[in-house]
């Protein structure tokens, strides 16, 4: 956040409303149009793929990931067995970032995948049980967690990732310290039980999709912005332009 950039007035982590949170995601939607996560290559193995894809794209854009998941079915089978039998996985996997310490965290939750007994008896599993689960293996973390829970796994969870705390604070939806479990709570607790996994996965595709094509990190194009009406950073550009109009 840039100097001039000022976080909106109020209280420090504060609940934002179901009302608001629902507004804020049907504005996206207006502008972005249904974004079909989570995006599969693989129609045999295509939540499988999920899983893999969650772990590849930690710190790496999509586009990598998605060679290195091309790679691997050039190889084999997209399967947590054919995964663990390959000799150079880190070779294979080689354009999503660090390769050798993400070959070693694939390796990891496929051996949970093929210890769980696959996805029939993971399903069973209570949300909060399947994600300490995931977090318990290396290299896992909650946001890694969640976003396989939610689009592998149909859970409604909200991700709150670095996407998503940009956004929020300029809008004046959270105003309180970036740690991700206080704002997943926070929005969870806000919209309540009754909102689903298709909920949760559009609202996380829309809020990437704002982050890239409008509400960059060091230059948001808060002038073409659809949220700029109810955004307290959008107004307040917007007033500093009308300002520095009025004093030509």
């Amino acid at each position: 956040m840039s100097s001039q950039e000022k976080k909106p007035s109020g209280a420090a982590g504060r609940i934002p409303t179901a009302a608001a949170i629902v507004d804020f995601h049907d504005r996206l939607a207006s502008a972005y149009g249904p974004q079909h996560w989570w995006p599969t290559q693989d129609d045999s193995h295509p939540r499988f793929e999920i899983l893999v894809g969650a772990v590849l794209t930690q710190h790496t854009a999509w586009t990598n990931v998605e060679i290195a998941i091309a790679a691997l079915r050039d190889a084999g089978p997209l399967t947590p067995e054919a995964i663990l039998a390959h000799d150079d996985l880190p070779g294979l996997i080689r354009r999503a970032g660090p390769h050798r310490i993400k070959a070693e965290r694939l390796r990891s939750l496929c051996r949970w995948f093929v210890a769980r007994g696959g996805f029939a008896a993971i399903e069973a599993l209570g949300t909060a049980t399947l994600c300490h689960e995931l977090r318990a293996l290396h290299g896992i973390g909650p946001e890694t967690a969640d976003v396989i829970a939610l689009y592998a796994f149909d859970r409604p969870r909200f991700i709150a990732d670095a996407y998503a705390f940009r956004i929020l604070e300029r809008y004046g939806m959270w105003q309180g310290p970036r740690r991700y479990e206080r704002l997943r709570d926070s929005i969870e607790t806000a919209v309540g039980a009754c909102a689903t996994a298709a909920f949760y996965d559009e609202l996380h595709a829309l809020i990437v999709a704002h982050a890239k094509h409008r509400c960059h990190k060091r230059a948001p194009d808060c002038a073409r912005c659809v949220l700029a009406p109810t955004c307290a950073h959008g107004r307040q550009q917007a007033a500093e332009s009308q300002a520095a109009g009025c004093s030509r």
